[in-house]
């Protein structure tokens, strides 16, 4: 059976794990300790691979990645499945650690009275049995930097948190995860028209947002020449956003590839040419589980072909002065923008 920490899960509640690994610490980092758990499909669980890329931490961390689909009852019950075999489903694996059929037999294993949600990213350790930390915000901050020490000097220098940015990231991450990265979810999951209407317009006002600021900043990277946590958050939503938010969650007042021309070459840069981020995205998860595991938005569970490419092919352009912004020009929209 798990230990459970009270400073980082408190036993028997619906709060969620919020360890995390560093030096002198419960959770120290080692090699072959820490085991993720992820699926390949959620823009969150992206988030914590796509670190994993990156800073090259595939020989600490290894990874079991759940089905994307089905998902369970309108309660989530029984949740996320491991396929029954490697090659049930390409790119889903079984459980590596403890052979489980469901997600939520391993939160059973750290927490038997957890009332919480059975989400990914999860991240187990194999050494206490317990697990660290399944909040994926917490993990995109402090995982990029919990290896180092054991690091190559030229990996440990990839800092996605820099001390002269983190006002900007901070103000930044926002509204961006309040307007684009839950965003769409409230759009796309609401219960009726009102309700949709309300929030659709903050997708995009932060959309056209991100657009003026990124080409303010000459890019290649949202705050310019560095690569950060921003540029993640970002990606884990806009590589979903034309693939299936536009058209499943009816944020369709634009795509990314005609709307949005400097967030189109600041996506088609990151995917072809910067390591990590191609690697870590499957559309055939990212389609099939949004298409079949919502029954209420999608009742035939028929998964659009389009669009294609899933991301762009060609030459992006790297001198962000010869583009003009775009967006949607909506008057909503606008009006939202420039509150932000």
């Amino acid at each position: 059976m798990g230990t459970t920490n009270p400073d980082i899960h408190k036993p028997g509640t619906d709060d969620g794990w919020h360890g995390r690994i560093a030096r002198g610490s419960q959770f120290p980092p080692e090699l072959d300790r820490y085991h993720l758990y992820i699926g390949l499909f959620c823009p969150f669980a992206h988030r914590a691979n796509l670190v994993r890329h990156i800073k090259h931490l595939e020989q600490f961390i290894d990874i079991s990645v759940v089905a994307p689909y089905p998902k369970g009852d309108a309660k989530g019950w029984p949740g996320w499945r491991f396929p029954e075999t490697d090659d049930e489903y390409p790119g889903a694996t079984v459980d590596k650690l403890f052979g489980s059929k469901y997600l939520h037999e391993v939160y059973f294993k750290a927490d038997p009275d957890y009332k919480g949600r059975y989400s990914v990213p999860l991240l187990w350790d194999k050494k206490t049995g317990t697990i660290v930390n399944n909040e994926s915000a917490e993990l995109l901050r402090w995982l990029p930097s919990a290896f180092n020490t054991l690091l190559p000097p030229h990996i440990a220098a990839i800092n996605l948190y820099p001390e002269p940015l983190r006002s900007q990231i901070d103000a930044i991450s926002t509204w961006l995860q309040r307007d684009l990265n839950t965003g769409v979810y409230k759009a796309g999951f609401a219960p009726d028209q009102a309700t949709y209407d309300k929030n659709v317009i903050p997708v995009f006002g932060a959309l056209n947002k991100l657009e003026r600021l990124v080409h303010k900043n000459g890019g290649p990277y949202i705050l310019g020449k560095e690569l950060t946590e921003l540029d993640i958050r970002a990606y884990a939503t806009i590589v979903r956003f034309d693939t299936v938010y536009v058209q499943h969650f009816k944020c369709n007042l634009g795509t990314i590839r005609h709307e949005y021309p400097v967030l189109n070459a600041w996506l088609k840069h990151v995917y072809w040419n910067v390591e990590g981020f191609k690697q870590s995205t499957d559309f055939k998860h990212i389609k099939e589980n949004y298409t079949k595991s919502h029954a209420d938005i999608n009742p035939k569970a028929i998964t659009p072909m389009g669009p294609w490419p899933d991301v762009e092919h060609g030459p992006s352009e790297t001198d962000y002065s010869k583009l003009t912004p775009g967006g949607v020009m909506a008057p909503e929209v606008l009006e939202y923008e420039a509150k932000l």
